[in-house]
């Protein structure tokens, strides 16, 4: 069993996204029991918010289902949860490090170091507006994080 936990500032447009994506990859390659895919905030500013409706109609563009998470907060004791902690941007790595700590396992990772552009940070769509580039980036940096894997 793999399991992955995307994260971003408010877990209702990246993080959330990567989730969606991530788990439609594996669903339809048939490895939905392979794998624990879920997401979470380093803030609190949107804890129980639904995915943002720009952001969930970029993905309805891509064919991706949405399901009914609701965003929840990065907590310390994940850290024996996942194996994975996937983050967006350099804002994300650092308080995934201040919430988790050390990171002795190496499980704390740029979701594009997963693809062929591994020194591109996924920018906020809130602020950028630009909802369906970043659900192209999130599926390329997904592609590459599953195929890594499952090698």
């Amino acid at each position: 069993m793999i399991k992955i936990l995307f994260v971003c500032h408010g877990n209702i447009c990246r993080s959330v996204s990567a989730q969606y994506i991530l788990q439609d990859m594996v669903n339809q390659r048939g490895l939905a029991a392979d794998f624990v895919i879920d997401s979470a905030a380093t803030s609190t500013e949107e804890i129980g918010n639904a995915i943002y409706p720009p952001m969930k109609s970029a993905l309805e563009r891509k064919l991706i289902p949405i399901g009914t998470y609701r965003a929840c907060q990065l907590k310390k004791t994940d850290y024996d949860k996942y194996d994975l902690f996937i983050g967006m941007d350099e804002e994300n790595m650092f308080y995934m490090k201040r919430i988790l700590g050390d990171d002795p396992e190496g499980k704390i990772h740029y979701l594009m170091e997963y693809s062929d552009r591994p020194n591109v940070i996924i920018d906020d769509p809130w602020y950028t507006r630009q909802f369906d580039y970043c659900a192209e980036q999130i599926a390329e940096g997904c592609e590459g994080l599953l195929e890594q894997v499952l090698n």
